[in-house]
C-alpha cells in the first residue's frame, strides 16, 4: 500500500510540475532564462501538499474497511474520491491561470469577492467573453478522464503485486509515514516550509513562479476579509493627500508618491539601523524609570537628535520591522495576521532601495523564516545580504538564535569589511522571553535583585525582566566601543529605534491615560546618533517609527521617491503633522496621538476615548478641544484606509497593480 500512495503523490507532483512549466512558457518575461532554482523551490511546495494528501491516505488506509487491499467497497471509494481530487487540483491550476493572466497575481482569497452579490453577474459575463469556457471545461474533463484512468490502473498494479509479510509491511508503512511527514514540513530548520521561501529567490516572477495556487490561495483565505473600501479611500483622499504634503496631488489615481531631489556628498556616510527588541520608553533612564536601567544608551541619546516622543503604529515585532522598511503601517488583520505572513502584499516598494551604490545588509540572531519576515526582505531590498544564525560563528543561545552581544560585535566586524558605503540593519533579540544572558557576560555584566513590589511599581513584570532590559543596554555599550574602533565610524549615522514597546504600568512615571490606553504599548526611543555628522539635540514633538527611512534618505542627501506614510524629520521644507497613527489588533482601536492629546476608536463598538498626555485632567469641553477631536477622529479613519489601501498599492516599480 505504501508504494500504491508514493505512486499517487507522483501522478500529482507530474501534474503540477507539467502546470508549472505551462505557467513559464506563457508568462515568462522577455528575455528572463528558465530558473531551475524557481523549478526546484516550487517542487518542494508541490511535495509539500502533496505529502499532505499522502499522510492523510495513509491515515485513513489505516482503518481496515477505508484499505483498497484489504476491502472492494475501500477500492470503489478511492477511485472516486482520487478522481475528484484530481479535478479539484485541475480546476484550481486552471483558476489560478487565468487569475495570473488577468491580473498578474497567483491565486488567492480575494477571488472570493467576485462572486459577491453586486459583482458576481459582472464577473460571469467578463469571464464568457473574455476567455473560451466551452474549451477550457472540455479540456478539465478530458485531462480529469485521463488522470482518473491512470489513478486506477495504478491500483489495479499494486493489487496485483506480491504481499509483503507483516513485519515488513509495518516497516514499509513507518518508513514511508515518516518520510511524507518530512515532505508535509518541507525543510530542516525551526520553522516549516513557507510561502516566504519563494520570495528569498529575490525575483517576483521566480516566486510567483515557484508558489502553486494551494499555496497561494490558503495562505491568503483568513485574509480575505482586508481589503480596502476605495471609494471610502478616495473621499478621504484630500486629507491625507495634505497630511502628506503629496505634491502631485490626484484623487482619481490615488496618487501618495512625493519624490524629494538632494545633492549626495562625495563621501556618503553609512548607516546601521538597531531595531530594538521591546525596547520601551517607560522602562528606560530615558524615560526616567528610576531604576536607570539604561544609562549608557541615555548618554548617547544627550549625544545625538533624540525624539523621546516616537511611537511605533503597532504590536509586535513582525509589524515594527513591516512598518520600519516600507513606512507604512501593518493595518491588516488580527495579532496573528501580520502583512509580512499575507502572499499578497508581501511585494513593497521601499526607500531603502533608493541608496543607490550602498551594500546592504541585514543582520538577525535567529532564524529570518520567522513571521515570514526573509520572503519580504529578500524580495523588496536589492542585493540584500542577510546574515542569520548560522552564518554567525556564536553559538546559538536560545529560541531567538544567538546572544544579542555577539550578533552586534560580529555585524560590526562584518561591516569593516566593505569598501562601499553601506546601509545595515541590526534586529536584535534578547529583551525578550526567555530573558537568557549567557554566562560570560555574568562576569561583567551583573544582575540586581530588588523587591517585587517595587519592580511592578515601576513598570516590570518581574526581577528577570528587569535585567534583560538592563543587559540591552550592556550589548549596546559593547556595540558601540567595538564600532568606535573602526575606520567606518565617523562616517557612520548610528539610528536606535524601539521595535515595540511594552504594555505596562507607567503612573509612576507618566500621565494614567499611557497606561490606561497602551500607550507606553508603542512609545520608544528613537536616536539618531553621529558625533562627527550631527549636533546633539533632543526633541520632544511626537514622530513615528514610519518616519526612519525618509528621514535617513535626507540625511544621507540621497534623492529619494516615497510612497509611504512616513516623512522626513530633517527635511525643513516640509510641514510635519505632530501626530502619531496607533492600532491595537487585540483591542480593535485605532487612534493618533498629538503633543497633547490622545485620540481612540473602537472599531468594533464605536466608543471613543479623547483624553490628555500631559495630565491627569479630563480635557475640557469646549469648542477648541471639539474641534481638535473632530480632526482627529476624521484624520484617524483616513489614515486607517489609506494605510489598508497602500499596503495592497505600494508594488515595487515595474510591477505596480491597482487592487480596486
Amino acid at each position: 500500500m505504501p508504494r500504491w500512495i508514493l505512486s499517487v503523490v507522483i501522478v500529482f507532483l507530474s501534474l503540477m510540475t507539467l502546470m508549472r512549466l505551462v505557467f513559464f512558457f506563457r508568462f515568462d518575461p522577455p528575455g528572463k532564462a528558465f530558473s531551475g532554482s524557481s523549478m526546484i523551490m516550487g517542487l518542494r511546495f508541490d511535495l509539500k501538499f502533496t505529502c499532505i494528501m499522502a499522510v492523510t491516505i495513509l491515515l485513513l488506509c489505516s482503518i481496515p474497511f477505508m484499505n483498497p487491499f484489504k476491502t472492494y467497497n475501500a477500492k470503489k471509494f478511492w477511485n472516486i474520491l482520487l478522481t475528484f481530487v484530481f479535478f479539484f487540483a485541475l480546476l484550481f491550476y486552471t483558476a489560478d491561470y487565468y487569475h495570473y493572466d488577468w491580473l498578474r497575481q497567483r491565486l488567492n482569497a480575494s477571488v472570493f469577492s467576485y462572486f459577491q452579490a453586486e459583482d458576481a453577474k459582472i464577473s460571469a459575463s467578463m469571464g464568457v467573453e473574455s476567455y473560451p469556457l466551452f474549451t477550457i471545461f472540455s479540456l478539465l474533463a478530458l485531462g480529469t478522464l485521463a488522470g482518473s484512468l491512470i489513478l486506477r490502473k495504478l491500483l489495479n498494479h499494486y493489487q496485483m503485486q506480491q504481499v509483503l509479510d507483516k513485519r515488513k509491511g509495518i516497516g514499509w508503512y513507518i518508513l514511508f509515514f515518516l518520510l511524507f511527514s518530512l515532505g508535509v514540513f518541507g525543510k530542516f530548520g525551526q520553522f516549516n516550509l513557507r510561502w516566504s521561501d519563494a520570495f528569498t529567490l529575490s525575483d517576483n516572477f521566480k516566486a510567483n513562479m515557484a508558489l502553486n495556487p494551494f499555496q497561494s490561495f490558503f495562505s491568503t483565505l483568513r485574509f480575505r476579509d482586508t481589503k480596502p473600501d476605495v471609494k471610502t479611500v478616495r473621499s478621504f483622499y484630500p486629507v491625507i493627500a495634505d497630511y502628506l504634503n503629496v505634491q502631485r496631488k490626484d484623487s482619481v489615481n490615488l496618487n501618495y508618491e512625493r519624490d524629494y531631489t538632494y545633492q549626495q556628498t562625495n563621501t556618503p556616510p553609512n548607516v546601521i539601523l538597531v531595531i530594538c527588541e521591546s525596547f520601551c520608553m517607560f522602562r528606560s533612564s530615558m524615560g526616567g524609570n528610576p531604576y536607570n536601567t539604561t544609562p549608557y544608551f541615555n548618554d548617547l541619546c544627550k549625544k545625538g537628535v533624540f525624539y523621546d516622543r516616537c511611537f511605533t503604529p503597532s504590536f509586535p515585532t513582525a509589524r515594527g520591522v513591516w512598518a520600519t522598511i516600507t513606512g507604512i503601517p501593518d493595518v491588516l488583520g488580527d495579532n496573528n495576521r501580520t502583512a509580512s505572513r499575507n502572499p499578497e502584499v508581501v511585494n513593497q516598494q521601499t526607500i531603502i532601495n533608493n541608496l543607490n551604490g550602498y551594500e546592504k545588509y541585514y543582520f538577525i540572531g535567529g532564524d529570518p523564516s520567522w513571521a515570514n519576515i526573509k520572503g519580504v526582505l529578500m524580495n523588496n531590498i536589492d542585493s540584500l545580504h542577510l546574515y542569520s544564525q548560522d552564518d554567525f560563528k556564536a553559538a546559538k543561545l536560545n529560541v531567538w538564535g544567538i546572544d544579542d552581544k555577539n550578533l552586534l560585535l560580529e555585524s560590526a566586524r562584518i561591516l569593516a569589511e566593505p569598501h562601499r558605503p553601506f546601509f545595515a540593519i541590526i534586529q536584535t533579540a534578547d529583551n525578550h522571553r526567555p530573558y537568557t544572558i549567557p554566562a560570560e557576560d555574568l562576569k561583567v555584566f551583573k544582575k540586581v535583585d530588588y523587591p517585587k513590589d517595587s519592580v511592578l511599581k515601576y513598570g516590570f513584570e518581574d526581577i528577570n525582566q528587569l535585567n534583560a532590559f538592563r543587559y540591552a543596554d550592556f550589548c549596546f555599550q559593547q556595540f558601540i566601543e567595538a564600532a568606535q574602533k573602526e575606520r567606518y565610524f565617523d562616517n557612520t549615522i548610528f539610528v536606535f529605534v524601539g521595535d515595540h514597546g511594552l504594555a505596562g504600568d507607567a503612573s509612576a512615571m507618566y500621565p494614567k491615560s499611557w497606561s490606561n490606553q497602551s500607550l507606553v504599548r508603542e512609545h520608544v526611543p528613537l536616536l539618531f546618533y553621529s558625533p562627527k555628522l550631527l549636533q546633539p539635540k533632543q526633541i520632544r514633538t511626537v514622530c513615528s517609527q514610519l518616519d526612519i527611512m525618509p528621514s535617513i534618505a535626507t540625511l544621507l542627501n540621497m534623492s529619494y521617491s516615497n510612497n509611504s506614510m512616513g516623512q522626513s524629520l530633517f527635511d525643513t521644507t516640509l510641514h510635519k503633522p505632530k501626530s502619531a497613527f496607533i492600532i491595537d489588533h487585540e483591542a480593535r482601536t485605532i487612534g493618533m496621538v498629538t503633543d497633547d492629546y490622545f485620540y481612540q476608536k473602537n472599531t468594533k463598538t464605536g466608543k471613543i476615548d479623547f483624553v490628555s498626555v500631559t495630565n491627569n485632567d479630563a480635557v475640557p469641553k469646549n469648542l477648541q478641544t471639539d474641534n481638535i477631536k473632530d480632526k482627529l477622529g476624521v484624520l484617524t479613519d483616513a489614515y486607517y484606509m489609506t494605510s489598508k489601501y497602500l499596503l495592497f498599492n505600494n508594488k515595487r516599480k515595474g510591477t505596480n497593480h491597482k487592487q480596486e
